[in-house]
């Protein structure tokens, strides 16, 4: 992510902790922390032992809101503070690592806390933003990428690095973005963070499960992780978030969940909260069909093969369509086949706003993964190709698209 020319107001009376690990780009660091402070955030900067080698504590000091701090520990007595990481963490708004060394990335992708600046990282609920820097060779080993990668699944956000001079002389990937860049970045970051507080967003996630019989239900392949993702995430973007879910997920605290089996108990659920929202997302995977009848008790192999007559369950994409006044409509389209020309149609006939069409058949985009493939195909004929995310980074990408689509109805 990169954005230089971001409009800095975000980060006016922003809590931002600034860790810096041991590479020879710390010096940039300096400038990171002036412009920080220059914008109107609290800096606290963090620095690991490693990148005392390359810049003194002092100048951070001098130049940021309060002391560096380098240690978990320190001689202050009964005035230190027990729990720093923690103190740090809570207290944040953003954590912001530059430079970010392959040492730092691969501790934090394997959640080992052995200094001040990964026990905070682990110890914050904050976003965190990551500023790669090292050698071409280093960033392109396999180990580096698959750490970021990681960390990216997680909703970390990356800037840079860039093409440029490294130390010794080289010339490749590698360098540290720019101050200005990772600055702007910060920006970007907090600016998103907050942009859909008062927006109230109501999400389905999860597969219906259809009885019959006290046993076994018709069900599906679906997880809910894409529906928990963009919970989740519209949470932390500052939505007031309702969350009507079939799979018992971990969630953010901030979420109303609201458990459900069937598609007629997620109709239900779905159509009484609806006229009080602004958004809903119907990220859940309803069964088209269901029994028309459960039987009372197990059915018996002894007693032959049963006849299980299916009766279509409520259509809540379209009931939704029909009752929308104010209300931002988002469906998805799973499909095995021919996706982007089936979400066109359903669309159109269910008065959709926003359909999220993919093919469940690919086995990095269908159900029971982290990661998917879409489409985003919206009423005015627009059609976005998206490549392969995370469901935690896709689920961002598509709040982004919702965010527009308010922004576009409120300025026309």
């Amino acid at each position: 992510m990169s954005n230089p020319s971001a409009d800095l107001r975000a980060l006016r009376g922003r809590h931002v902790v600034l860790g810096v690990s041991g590479g020879i780009a710390a010096y940039k660091a300096i400038d990171v922390c002036r412009r920080l402070v220059a914008a109107g955030a609290h800096v606290a900067p963090v620095m690991t032992e490693d990148a005392l080698r390359f810049v003194g504590a002092l100048t951070f000091s001098a130049l940021a809101s309060e002391p560096a701090r380098t240690s978990l520990f320190d001689d202050r007595g009964a005035e230190a503070d027990p729990i720093p990481h923690t103190r740090l963490g809570q207290a944040a708004d953003l954590v912001l690592v530059a430079p970010a060394t392959a040492k730092l990335l691969g501790k934090y992708a394997a959640g080992i806390s052995d200094d001040l600046l990964t026990a905070t990282l682990l110890a914050t609920r904050a976003s965190v933003l990551v500023a790669p820097a090292m050698h071409t060779e280093m960033w392109e080993h396999p180990a580096v990428q698959e750490n970021l990668a990681t960390l990216r699944g997680r909703g970390v956000h990356v800037v840079g690095p860039a093409q440029g001079r490294l130390a010794g002389g080289d010339v490749g990937a590698g360098r540290l973005a720019e101050p200005e860049e990772i600055v702007g970045a910060a920006a970007s970051v907090l600016a998103r963070d907050g942009d859909l507080a008062g927006v109230r967003v109501l999400v389905t996630a999860g597969g219906t499960r259809e009885p019959v019989d006290p046993v076994r239900f018709l069900g599906n392949r679906s997880s809910g992780k894409m529906g928990h993702a963009l919970a989740d995430a519209a949470s932390r973007r500052g939505a007031a978030v309702t969350l009507v879910t079939t799979a018992q997920r971990e969630s953010d605290p901030h979420v109303d969940v609201v458990l459900v089996e069937t598609a007629e108990e997620m109709h239900d659920a779905v159509i009484t909260r609806f006229v009080d929202c602004d958004v809903v997302v119907m990220a859940a995977a309803v069964a088209d069909f269901r029994p028309k009848a459960t039987a009372p008790e197990k059915l018996k192999k002894a007693d032959g093969v049963p006849e299980i007559v299916l009766e279509p369950t409520p259509d809540i994409l379209a009931s939704l369509g029909t009752r929308k006044a104010h209300q931002l409509l988002v469906g998805f389209a799973a499909e095995t086949e021919h996706a982007r020309e089936h979400a066109a149609t359903k669309l159109a006939a269910k008065r959709v706003d926003l359909m999220v069409a993919n093919d469940v058949s690919e086995p990095d985009a269908g159900f029971e993964v982290d990661t998917n493939r879409v489409a985003l195909l919206d009423a005015r004929g627009g059609v976005e190709e998206l490549p392969l995310l995370t469901k935690i980074a896709l689920a961002d990408v598509i709040l982004d698209r919702i965010r527009e689509a308010i922004d576009t109805d409120e300025g026309g």
